[in-house]
């Protein structure tokens, strides 16, 4: 396994001065919690629970030295304060309508904010019905424009947003549905001269809404998040296009419930050496989300998402005879009466001494966009300090936070969450001047 660590060298980070914009794609479920979330701790009226940028603390220094410090006091980060807040739909509810549509929060922790979520209205969206059958878009751009038309608008969105809001930089996560499976093209995909030329085409079987808002992002120098499984940003040609433009980008998938459970059990059965014969999973969520994924062609992105997390922690080819022959199932099914309180069930066969067999059984009943919103807020504030800190292309370092973490075709993906947690502390020492290690803190 090989993974790329930040070179110790680059620790410069340019003071988080000004005002950060965080503008989301798709003002649903997840985004309008994260929104409601935010300008509600900042009236000191809730607490950003699940936010390692807000509430951990990382040692730095050893021994004698060893002083444990949050992450605003290793380097530079923004207060939320700081923070403008805006989005895109492809329906036109304002933050507040929407919080009140996706029940996620109770009415209570909505209505203290009420007149500023009012005030946050959508940009159009860049839609197009073949990527989301299930959606029928009504507050969305020109849908007979090319893909590069698309992009250009949605760059002058950016534009427009940062100078009426006075922002110095912002970031921009997709908080979207998932899209419909794009397998990687090499003749479209591969190459940043290719994908521009598809875009000018109107290729639309290549180019996907996702891929408009990425491009046109990275193009205005602001940081670009991939919260959901599309291929989007997952394609050579953006990685070079994000390097050439000095921006950072990372994706994808926001890891919330039940495959940040897999990345803790899958470790704890490779650290202790006991073999795995079977893991059948299987959700039930009644959100946007789970109508979107009831659709096969957008379950499909998510399965292979899902699906690639426990092979990359395990090694069967280290361990064949724990590992090489695992029987993995992954299964999403829309239930209305439950909304965003997502249930996933795990059946897990592990073998032990001599070859026995037992048995593991999670149930994880979990809030989904309670669990993604803090992963929205740390990734935009991560990707800004990236920038800030003279970062481009893929940051690997903040796998931590994803469901199928983004590499280059030279590198394997991270997939155990206390190596990833390891990874995700050293590039905040080594950004802030300190020492990486991996001392047990």
């Amino acid at each position: 396994m090989k993974f790329k660590m930040l070179n110790m060298k680059n620790t410069n980070v340019k003071p988080a001065e000004g005002k950060l914009g965080i503008l989301c794609v798709g003002l649903g479920a997840v985004s309008s919690t994260f929104i409601t979330g935010v300008l509600m701790i900042r009236k000191g009226l809730g607490k950003p629970v699940g936010s390692i940028t807000q509430l951990a603390k990382i040692r730095v220094g050893k021994g004698d030295d060893a002083a444990y410090k949050s992450i605003s006091e290793i380097v530079s980060m923004p207060s939320l304060d700081d923070v403008v807040l805006g989005a895109w739909d492809i329906i036109p509810d304002n933050a507040f309508e929407s919080s009140m549509k996706a029940e996620v929060l109770r009415d209570r922790d909505i209505y203290p904010v009420k007149e500023e979520l009012e005030k946050i209205t959508p940009m159009k969206g860049v839609y197009d019905p073949d990527y989301v059958k299930a959606l029928d878009g009504t507050w969305t751009k020109d849908t007979k424009a090319t893909r590069w038309e698309l992009t250009r608008q949605v760059r002058e969105d950016i534009q427009r947003f940062k100078q009426e809001n006075g922002c110095d930089r912002v970031v921009v996560v997709w908080a979207a549905s998932t899209e419909i499976y794009i397998p990687r093209d090499s003749e479209v995909h591969d190459s940043i001269e290719t994908f521009e030329a598809a875009m000018k085409a109107d290729d639309r079987s290549h180019i996907s809404p996702s891929m408009c808002y990425a491009y046109a992002a990275i193009a205005e120098g602001a940081p670009f998040i991939m919260g959901a499984p599309n291929t989007c940003i997952d394609i050579p040609a953006m990685w070079q296009f994000a390097e050439k433009e000095n921006v950072p980008i990372a994706g994808k998938d926001f890891k919330t419930g039940q495959t940040m459970m897999k990345t803790v059990l899958a470790a704890a059965f490779r650290t202790r050496m006991l073999g795995v014969n079977g893991w059948f999973s299987t959700n039930i969520l009644g959100n946007r989300d789970g109508l979107v994924l009831d659709v096969p062609e957008n379950f499909k992105t998510k399965e292979v998402s899902k699906l690639g997390v426990i092979d990359t922690i395990l090694k069967g080819d280290e361990y064949p005879d724990l590992y090489s022959d695992i029987f993995h199932k992954v299964r999403i099914n829309y239930y209305p009466p439950r909304n965003d309180d997502k249930e996933g069930w795990d059946n897990i066969d592990i073998f032990g001494w001599m070859g026995y067999p037992m048995q593991i059984k999670v149930d994880f009943l979990c809030r989904d966009s309670i669990l993604a919103a803090p992963l929205l807020l740390d990734l935009a504030l991560f990707g800004d300090l990236a920038l800030r800190a003279g970062k481009s292309g893929i940051q690997t370092w903040l796998s931590f936070y994803l469901k199928s973490p983004m590499h280059d075709d030279g590198h394997c993906p991270v997939n155990d969450l206390f190596q990833q947690y390891t990874i995700l502390k050293n590039a905040i020492r080594e950004m802030g001047g300190y020492e990486a290690d991996e001392e047990i803190d």
